[in-house]
């Protein structure tokens, strides 16, 4: 159940490959902007539900067919000012938990275009250099470590 502000709780889903290969997506509000699947929790979901629903939302990608691991992994940072009128007045910071969605290869996306402009695969370590957040950057740069070779 949407709520008209968002939750300072959300999900970070690194879509890859076992290949290391990373799926980016462009913002639609701030074009240049790269990032992999982020979302605010609904109600009180759970957060592999936030996941889901986020992966589903921003690219068509029906993640409950693939590998979606939880990383046991949180960050907390501060809320870029330009995207503060989201929350309730006075939140300033927010806690995401960071996940990781491994497909067999790269597949088409289906964007959602009030979200997002455009999409592209990457080597991981490309994918790394071109997000715009820290805490994304430092989630991908972790991807030898966390895939599974299935």
């Amino acid at each position: 159940m949407k709520t008209s502000v968002k939750q300072p709780i959300s999900v970070l889903v690194v879509i890859h490959t076992a290949a290391l290969e990373v799926l980016l997506l462009e913002r639609a509000d701030h074009p240049g902007y790269w990032q992999s699947v982020t979302g605010s929790r609904d109600g009180d979901e759970l957060l592999q539900e936030t996941a889901l629903r986020e992966v589903g939302e921003e690219t068509g990608i029906d993640a409950s067919q693939f590998q979606l691991l939880d990383w046991q992994q949180q960050n907390e940072y501060e809320i870029y000012p330009h995207w503060r009128h989201r929350y309730a007045p006075g939140v300033t910071r927010n806690t995401e938990h960071v996940f990781g969605l491994q497909l067999p290869h790269p597949v088409p996306v289906t964007l959602s275009p009030r979200e997002h402009l455009n999409y592209q695969w990457l080597s991981w370590q490309d994918a790394a250099d071109n997000v715009f957040s820290p805490s994304n950057r430092a989630a991908i740069l972790q991807l030898p470590e966390k895939v599974q070779h299935v």
